[in-house]
Protein backbone atom coordinates (compact mmCIF):
# COMPACT_ATOMS: atom_id res chain seq x y z
CA UNK A 1 0.00 0.00 0.00
CA UNK A 2 2.64 2.31 0.94
CA UNK A 3 4.79 1.80 -2.58
CA UNK A 4 1.43 2.51 -4.71
CA UNK A 5 0.51 5.18 -2.79
CA UNK A 6 4.19 6.38 -3.03
CA UNK A 7 3.59 5.20 -6.73
CA UNK A 8 0.41 7.98 -7.33
CA UNK A 9 1.84 10.36 -5.44
CA UNK A 10 4.60 11.16 -7.56
CA UNK A 11 2.71 11.16 -10.76
CA UNK A 12 -1.43 11.80 -9.74
CA UNK A 13 -2.59 13.52 -12.50
CA UNK A 14 -1.06 10.87 -14.74
CA UNK A 15 -2.87 8.17 -13.24
CA UNK A 16 -6.25 8.60 -14.70
CA UNK A 17 -4.36 8.76 -18.28
CA UNK A 18 -2.72 5.69 -17.53
CA UNK A 19 -5.81 3.32 -16.95
CA UNK A 20 -7.79 4.59 -19.77
CA UNK A 21 -5.35 3.63 -22.32
CA UNK A 22 -5.09 0.68 -20.33
CA UNK A 23 -9.12 -0.09 -20.56
CA UNK A 24 -9.04 1.40 -24.48
CA UNK A 25 -6.64 -1.17 -25.45
CA UNK A 26 -8.89 -3.55 -23.90
CA UNK A 27 -11.58 -2.16 -25.92
CA UNK A 28 -9.30 -2.52 -29.02
CA UNK A 29 -8.94 -6.30 -28.20
CA UNK A 30 -12.31 -6.66 -28.09
CA UNK A 31 -13.62 -5.31 -31.25
CA UNK A 32 -10.99 -7.43 -32.91
CA UNK A 33 -13.28 -10.01 -31.96
CA UNK A 34 -16.44 -8.02 -33.13
CA UNK A 35 -18.06 -7.40 -29.64
CA UNK A 36 -18.51 -3.20 -29.30
CA UNK A 37 -18.15 -1.99 -25.42
CA UNK A 38 -20.26 0.60 -25.10
CA UNK A 39 -18.64 1.85 -21.55
CA UNK A 40 -15.10 1.64 -21.00
CA UNK A 41 -15.46 -0.10 -17.52
CA UNK A 42 -17.50 -2.67 -18.78
CA UNK A 43 -13.89 -4.55 -20.09
CA UNK A 44 -12.78 -4.63 -16.63
CA UNK A 45 -16.35 -5.89 -15.34
CA UNK A 46 -16.30 -8.22 -17.79
CA UNK A 47 -12.67 -9.72 -16.75
CA UNK A 48 -14.37 -10.35 -13.34
CA UNK A 49 -17.72 -11.90 -14.10
CA UNK A 50 -18.53 -14.99 -11.82
CA UNK A 51 -22.02 -15.98 -13.63
CA UNK A 52 -23.08 -15.60 -17.18
CA UNK A 53 -27.16 -16.15 -17.47
CA UNK A 54 -27.56 -16.44 -21.16
CA UNK A 55 -30.87 -16.45 -23.29
CA UNK A 56 -30.90 -19.59 -25.28
CA UNK A 57 -32.65 -19.16 -28.63
CA UNK A 58 -30.48 -17.43 -30.96
CA UNK A 59 -27.46 -17.29 -28.35
CA UNK A 60 -27.04 -20.95 -27.32
CA UNK A 61 -29.02 -22.34 -30.24
CA UNK A 62 -28.39 -21.48 -34.47
CA UNK A 63 -31.97 -19.61 -34.40
CA UNK A 64 -32.37 -21.72 -37.42
CA UNK A 65 -35.87 -23.27 -36.80
CA UNK A 66 -37.52 -26.40 -39.10
CA UNK A 67 -40.64 -28.19 -38.44
CA UNK A 68 -39.59 -31.70 -37.82
CA UNK A 69 -42.83 -33.02 -36.37
CA UNK A 70 -46.65 -32.27 -36.97
CA UNK A 71 -49.48 -33.39 -34.60
CA UNK A 72 -53.11 -33.11 -35.68
CA UNK A 73 -56.24 -35.57 -35.98
CA UNK A 74 -54.69 -37.01 -32.91
CA UNK A 75 -52.39 -38.30 -35.72
CA UNK A 76 -48.06 -37.52 -35.24
CA UNK A 77 -46.48 -37.65 -38.59
CA UNK A 78 -43.00 -35.57 -40.12
CA UNK A 79 -42.77 -33.06 -43.14
CA UNK A 80 -42.35 -36.27 -45.48
CA UNK A 81 -45.90 -37.85 -44.50
CA UNK A 82 -47.15 -38.25 -48.15
CA UNK A 83 -50.60 -37.60 -47.42
CA UNK A 84 -50.52 -34.44 -45.44
CA UNK A 85 -51.79 -32.59 -48.51
CA UNK A 86 -55.06 -34.06 -48.92
CA UNK A 87 -55.67 -33.99 -45.35
CA UNK A 88 -58.00 -31.07 -44.44
CA UNK A 89 -57.42 -31.02 -41.17
CA UNK A 90 -53.29 -30.34 -42.06
CA UNK A 91 -54.50 -27.84 -44.56
CA UNK A 92 -57.10 -25.51 -41.48
CA UNK A 93 -53.43 -26.30 -39.58
CA UNK A 94 -51.09 -24.50 -41.94
CA UNK A 95 -53.69 -21.71 -43.01
CA UNK A 96 -53.99 -20.67 -39.20
CA UNK A 97 -49.64 -20.78 -38.84
CA UNK A 98 -49.33 -19.22 -42.06
CA UNK A 99 -51.73 -16.50 -41.68
CA UNK A 100 -51.17 -15.48 -37.49
CA UNK A 101 -47.92 -14.76 -38.78
CA UNK A 102 -45.63 -11.82 -39.79
CA UNK A 103 -42.59 -13.37 -41.98
CA UNK A 104 -42.48 -11.59 -45.23
CA UNK A 105 -42.22 -13.01 -48.61
CA UNK A 106 -40.01 -12.36 -51.27
CA UNK A 107 -39.76 -14.07 -54.66
CA UNK A 108 -36.27 -14.48 -55.76
CA UNK A 109 -35.78 -15.97 -59.25
CA UNK A 110 -37.81 -19.39 -58.70
CA UNK A 111 -37.37 -19.73 -54.91
CA UNK A 112 -38.69 -17.57 -52.17
CA UNK A 113 -37.19 -16.16 -49.58
CA UNK A 114 -38.58 -15.48 -46.51
CA UNK A 115 -37.57 -12.92 -43.60
CA UNK A 116 -38.76 -12.64 -40.56
CA UNK A 117 -38.78 -14.60 -36.50
CA UNK A 118 -37.09 -17.97 -37.22
CA UNK A 119 -39.81 -19.70 -35.42
CA UNK A 120 -42.30 -17.95 -38.17
CA UNK A 121 -40.48 -18.46 -41.12
CA UNK A 122 -40.11 -21.92 -40.32
CA UNK A 123 -43.94 -22.23 -40.42
CA UNK A 124 -44.42 -20.63 -43.67
CA UNK A 125 -41.12 -22.70 -44.94
CA UNK A 126 -43.54 -26.01 -44.25
CA UNK A 127 -46.12 -24.02 -45.81
CA UNK A 128 -43.99 -23.69 -49.22
CA UNK A 129 -43.13 -27.23 -48.90
CA UNK A 130 -46.97 -28.36 -49.28
CA UNK A 131 -47.47 -25.21 -51.93
CA UNK A 132 -49.43 -23.32 -49.77
CA UNK A 133 -47.56 -19.96 -50.40
CA UNK A 134 -48.45 -17.04 -47.58
CA UNK A 135 -48.66 -14.06 -50.29
CA UNK A 136 -51.81 -15.91 -51.88
CA UNK A 137 -53.10 -16.95 -48.57
CA UNK A 138 -52.97 -13.85 -47.53
CA UNK A 139 -55.12 -12.10 -50.29
CA UNK A 140 -57.57 -14.83 -49.73
CA UNK A 141 -58.44 -14.07 -45.72
CA UNK A 142 -57.54 -10.70 -45.15
CA UNK A 143 -56.43 -9.68 -42.09
CA UNK A 144 -58.30 -7.08 -40.10
CA UNK A 145 -57.62 -7.07 -36.74
CA UNK A 146 -54.31 -8.29 -34.62
CA UNK A 147 -52.88 -8.66 -31.12
CA UNK A 148 -48.97 -9.27 -31.31
CA UNK A 149 -47.34 -11.56 -30.07
CA UNK A 150 -46.81 -11.18 -26.02
CA UNK A 151 -43.94 -12.96 -24.02
CA UNK A 152 -46.59 -12.33 -20.99
CA UNK A 153 -49.12 -14.34 -23.22
CA UNK A 154 -47.29 -16.19 -24.84
CA UNK A 155 -49.83 -16.40 -27.78
CA UNK A 156 -50.48 -14.07 -31.34
CA UNK A 157 -53.68 -13.80 -32.55
CA UNK A 158 -55.22 -12.46 -35.85
CA UNK A 159 -58.30 -12.18 -37.40
CA UNK A 160 -59.42 -12.23 -41.04
CA UNK A 161 -62.04 -11.72 -43.32
CA UNK A 162 -62.38 -14.40 -46.30
CA UNK A 163 -65.56 -13.29 -48.28
CA UNK A 164 -67.19 -12.08 -45.92
CA UNK A 165 -67.01 -14.50 -43.17
CA UNK A 166 -64.76 -13.40 -40.56
CA UNK A 167 -62.09 -16.05 -38.74
CA UNK A 168 -59.85 -16.06 -35.87
CA UNK A 169 -56.10 -17.72 -35.94
CA UNK A 170 -53.75 -17.86 -32.65
CA UNK A 171 -50.70 -19.47 -32.24
CA UNK A 172 -48.69 -20.05 -29.21
CA UNK A 173 -47.78 -22.12 -26.13
CA UNK A 174 -48.92 -25.58 -25.94
CA UNK A 175 -50.85 -25.13 -22.46
CA UNK A 176 -51.16 -21.23 -22.87
CA UNK A 177 -53.71 -22.00 -26.07
CA UNK A 178 -55.08 -25.28 -24.43
CA UNK A 179 -56.51 -23.34 -21.07
CA UNK A 180 -58.33 -20.94 -23.77
CA UNK A 181 -59.98 -23.93 -25.94
CA UNK A 182 -63.25 -24.97 -25.40
CA UNK A 183 -63.61 -27.51 -28.37
CA UNK A 184 -61.03 -29.97 -30.61
CA UNK A 185 -60.93 -30.41 -34.08
CA UNK A 186 -60.87 -34.21 -35.24
CA UNK A 187 -62.25 -36.20 -38.07
CA UNK A 188 -63.40 -32.65 -39.71
CA UNK A 189 -65.82 -31.58 -36.87
CA UNK A 190 -65.80 -29.06 -34.00
CA UNK A 191 -66.53 -31.82 -30.63
CA UNK A 192 -65.85 -30.54 -26.71
CA UNK A 193 -62.53 -30.77 -25.37
CA UNK A 194 -62.10 -33.81 -22.61
CA UNK A 195 -59.89 -34.24 -20.34
CA UNK A 196 -58.87 -37.31 -22.45
CA UNK A 197 -58.24 -35.14 -25.51
CA UNK A 198 -55.82 -32.71 -23.02
CA UNK A 199 -54.23 -35.65 -21.85
CA UNK A 200 -53.40 -37.23 -25.37
CA UNK A 201 -51.84 -33.20 -26.34
CA UNK A 202 -49.93 -32.79 -22.91
CA UNK A 203 -48.28 -36.05 -23.58
CA UNK A 204 -47.47 -35.46 -27.17
CA UNK A 205 -46.12 -32.27 -26.23
CA UNK A 206 -43.99 -33.82 -23.64
CA UNK A 207 -42.47 -36.62 -26.17
CA UNK A 208 -41.77 -33.66 -28.56
CA UNK A 209 -40.03 -31.28 -26.24
CA UNK A 210 -37.57 -34.57 -24.65
CA UNK A 211 -36.83 -34.70 -28.05
CA UNK A 212 -35.60 -31.54 -27.95
CA UNK A 213 -38.00 -29.83 -29.93
CA UNK A 214 -39.68 -26.14 -29.94
CA UNK A 215 -43.72 -26.84 -29.65
CA UNK A 216 -46.37 -24.20 -31.23
CA UNK A 217 -49.94 -24.90 -30.53
CA UNK A 218 -52.54 -23.63 -33.53
CA UNK A 219 -56.32 -22.66 -32.43
CA UNK A 220 -59.29 -20.97 -34.03
CA UNK A 221 -62.67 -20.42 -34.36
CA UNK A 222 -65.30 -18.03 -36.44
CA UNK A 223 -67.18 -14.77 -36.00
CA UNK A 224 -70.47 -13.65 -36.89
CA UNK A 225 -69.63 -9.98 -36.94
CA UNK A 226 -66.71 -7.50 -36.71
CA UNK A 227 -65.49 -7.80 -33.07
CA UNK A 228 -65.43 -3.93 -30.97
CA UNK A 229 -62.53 -3.15 -29.40
CA UNK A 230 -63.86 -4.30 -26.08
CA UNK A 231 -64.19 -7.64 -27.83
CA UNK A 232 -60.99 -8.14 -29.37
CA UNK A 233 -59.89 -7.69 -25.21
CA UNK A 234 -61.29 -11.43 -24.65
CA UNK A 235 -60.87 -12.41 -28.55
CA UNK A 236 -58.85 -15.52 -27.29
CA UNK A 237 -61.21 -17.39 -25.67
CA UNK A 238 -63.65 -20.50 -26.43
CA UNK A 239 -61.23 -21.44 -29.25
CA UNK A 240 -61.09 -25.22 -31.36
CA UNK A 241 -57.88 -26.38 -30.98
CA UNK A 242 -56.44 -27.63 -34.02
CA UNK A 243 -52.97 -28.99 -33.44
CA UNK A 244 -49.16 -28.49 -32.95
CA UNK A 245 -45.80 -28.59 -34.83
CA UNK A 246 -42.59 -29.41 -33.11
CA UNK A 247 -39.43 -27.58 -34.90
CA UNK A 248 -35.87 -27.64 -33.89
CA UNK A 249 -33.27 -25.06 -33.11
CA UNK A 250 -30.06 -26.80 -33.42
CA UNK A 251 -27.39 -25.89 -30.52
CA UNK A 252 -24.37 -23.93 -31.88
CA UNK A 253 -21.20 -26.17 -31.87
CA UNK A 254 -19.42 -22.69 -30.62
CA UNK A 255 -21.43 -22.38 -27.56
CA UNK A 256 -20.51 -25.87 -26.12
CA UNK A 257 -16.80 -24.93 -26.27
CA UNK A 258 -17.43 -21.77 -24.82
CA UNK A 259 -19.39 -23.52 -22.04
CA UNK A 260 -16.34 -25.82 -21.20
CA UNK A 261 -13.91 -22.89 -21.46
CA UNK A 262 -16.49 -20.87 -18.67
CA UNK A 263 -15.96 -24.53 -16.40
CA UNK A 264 -12.67 -23.93 -16.70
CA UNK A 265 -12.35 -20.52 -15.66
CA UNK A 266 -14.46 -21.28 -12.74
CA UNK A 267 -17.86 -19.36 -14.18
CA UNK A 268 -20.90 -20.70 -13.97
CA UNK A 269 -23.29 -20.63 -16.98
CA UNK A 270 -26.87 -20.61 -16.47
CA UNK A 271 -29.28 -20.88 -19.15
CA UNK A 272 -32.54 -19.05 -19.12
CA UNK A 273 -35.99 -19.40 -21.73
CA UNK A 274 -39.09 -19.12 -22.59
CA UNK A 275 -39.41 -22.59 -23.87
CA UNK A 276 -40.88 -25.86 -21.87
CA UNK A 277 -38.60 -27.13 -19.24
CA UNK A 278 -37.96 -30.63 -20.95
CA UNK A 279 -37.02 -28.64 -24.47
CA UNK A 280 -34.32 -26.47 -22.03
CA UNK A 281 -33.14 -29.50 -20.01
CA UNK A 282 -32.62 -31.49 -23.72
CA UNK A 283 -30.38 -28.61 -25.18
CA UNK A 284 -28.99 -27.78 -21.80
CA UNK A 285 -27.81 -31.62 -21.20
CA UNK A 286 -26.17 -30.96 -24.89
CA UNK A 287 -24.54 -28.32 -23.98
CA UNK A 288 -23.17 -29.38 -20.99
CA UNK A 289 -24.95 -26.55 -18.76
CA UNK A 290 -26.86 -29.14 -16.68
CA UNK A 291 -25.99 -32.72 -15.28
CA UNK A 292 -28.75 -33.20 -13.16
CA UNK A 293 -32.58 -32.15 -14.15
CA UNK A 294 -33.14 -31.30 -10.64
CA UNK A 295 -31.70 -28.20 -11.68
CA UNK A 296 -34.44 -26.88 -13.78
CA UNK A 297 -36.94 -24.81 -12.55
CA UNK A 298 -39.98 -22.87 -14.20
CA UNK A 299 -41.06 -19.52 -14.25
CA UNK A 300 -44.39 -20.97 -12.43
CA UNK A 301 -42.21 -22.23 -9.28
CA UNK A 302 -40.48 -19.15 -9.63
CA UNK A 303 -43.83 -17.12 -9.05
CA UNK A 304 -43.97 -19.26 -5.68
CA UNK A 305 -40.56 -18.27 -4.26
CA UNK A 306 -40.00 -15.40 -2.47
CA UNK A 307 -36.67 -13.12 -3.22
CA UNK A 308 -35.07 -14.00 -0.08
CA UNK A 309 -35.85 -17.76 -1.42
CA UNK A 310 -35.02 -17.39 -4.15
CA UNK A 311 -31.55 -16.18 -3.43
CA UNK A 312 -31.03 -18.39 -0.84
CA UNK A 313 -31.07 -21.62 -3.41
CA UNK A 314 -30.00 -20.02 -6.71
CA UNK A 315 -26.81 -21.94 -6.52
CA UNK A 316 -29.14 -25.19 -7.13
CA UNK A 317 -30.42 -24.36 -10.46
CA UNK A 318 -28.86 -24.20 -14.32
CA UNK A 319 -31.69 -23.72 -15.94
CA UNK A 320 -34.84 -21.40 -16.02
CA UNK A 321 -37.56 -21.95 -18.34
CA UNK A 322 -40.89 -20.77 -18.96
CA UNK A 323 -39.99 -17.80 -17.98
CA UNK A 324 -40.97 -13.99 -18.44
CA UNK A 325 -38.97 -10.90 -18.46
CA UNK A 326 -39.46 -9.98 -14.75
CA UNK A 327 -38.28 -13.33 -13.72
CA UNK A 328 -34.66 -12.59 -15.95
CA UNK A 329 -34.19 -9.54 -13.37
CA UNK A 330 -35.20 -11.08 -10.53
CA UNK A 331 -32.72 -14.44 -11.37
CA UNK A 332 -30.40 -12.13 -11.99
CA UNK A 333 -30.88 -9.55 -8.57
CA UNK A 334 -30.42 -13.07 -6.91
CA UNK A 335 -26.86 -13.87 -8.16
CA UNK A 336 -26.16 -10.66 -7.24
CA UNK A 337 -27.44 -10.89 -4.02
CA UNK A 338 -25.04 -13.66 -3.23
CA UNK A 339 -22.38 -11.65 -4.41
CA UNK A 340 -21.55 -12.88 -8.08
CA UNK A 341 -20.70 -10.78 -10.52
CA UNK A 342 -23.51 -11.71 -13.16
CA UNK A 343 -23.18 -10.88 -17.10
CA UNK A 344 -26.69 -11.50 -18.78
CA UNK A 345 -26.88 -12.38 -22.77
CA UNK A 346 -29.48 -11.88 -25.14
CA UNK A 347 -30.74 -11.09 -27.99
CA UNK A 348 -34.52 -10.40 -27.88
CA UNK A 349 -36.50 -7.25 -26.65
CA UNK A 350 -37.63 -9.27 -23.73
CA UNK A 351 -34.32 -9.63 -22.50
CA UNK A 352 -33.80 -5.90 -22.00
CA UNK A 353 -34.75 -4.73 -18.66
CA UNK A 354 -32.32 -7.89 -17.33
CA UNK A 355 -29.44 -6.77 -19.42
CA UNK A 356 -29.98 -3.24 -17.85
CA UNK A 357 -30.06 -4.45 -14.43
CA UNK A 358 -26.78 -7.29 -15.03
CA UNK A 359 -23.37 -6.04 -13.95
CA UNK A 360 -22.72 -6.73 -17.98
CA UNK A 361 -24.98 -6.82 -20.68
CA UNK A 362 -24.28 -8.92 -23.56
CA UNK A 363 -26.49 -7.32 -26.39
CA UNK A 364 -26.46 -10.11 -29.19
Amino acid sequence: MTAVSLAVAAIPEGLPAISTIVLSIGVQRMVKRNAIIRTLPSVETLGSATVICSDKTGTLTQNRMTVEKIFCDNKVFGTDYKEREDNEQYKLLLDCMILCNDTKLKKDGEKYVTTGDPTETALVDLGLKSNVVKAELDDEFKRVEEIPFDSERKLMTTVHDRNGKLVVFTKGGVDELLAKCSKIRLNGEDVPLTQENIDMILATNEQFALCALRVLAMGYKELDHMPSDEEMKNIESDLIYVGMVGMIDPPREEAKVAVEKCKTAGIKTVMITGDHKITATAIAKSLGILENESEAITGAELEEMSDEDLAKNIRKYSVYARVSPEHKVRIVRAWQKNGEIVAMTGDGVNDAPALKKADIGCAM
